[in-house]
């Protein structure tokens, strides 16, 4: 298996990964990080809860994290449906 073969396979395997979804009564659908990702926003929301680090900070950084993996997620399904097109 060549390494760009891997590397793909590794990718298809994170696609499904951010696809959990989970239904919320008065909400509906929401999309569910993977539980690394929500171990890593608790983190950030009790250093700004105890005042570690400011609470716009935390807030920023979230943001950022969020906005990097919906491009990542996006990406690697771009290039999978290129793939498959092939």
């Amino acid at each position: 298996m060549s390494t760009l073969t891997r590397h793909l396979n590794g990718s298809r395997e994170n696609v499904s990964m951010y696809n959990r979804r989970v239904q919320l009564p008065m909400v509906g659908e929401v999309a569910v990080p993977p539980p690394d990702k929500v171990a890593y926003y608790a983190g950030l929301g009790v250093l700004a809860a105890l005042q570690v680090i400011e609470w716009p900070i935390a807030v920023v950084i979230t943001a950022g994290h969020l906005l990097a993996d919906q491009h990542f997620s996006g990406l690697v399904r771009g290039v999978g449906e290129a793939l498959q097109d092939a």
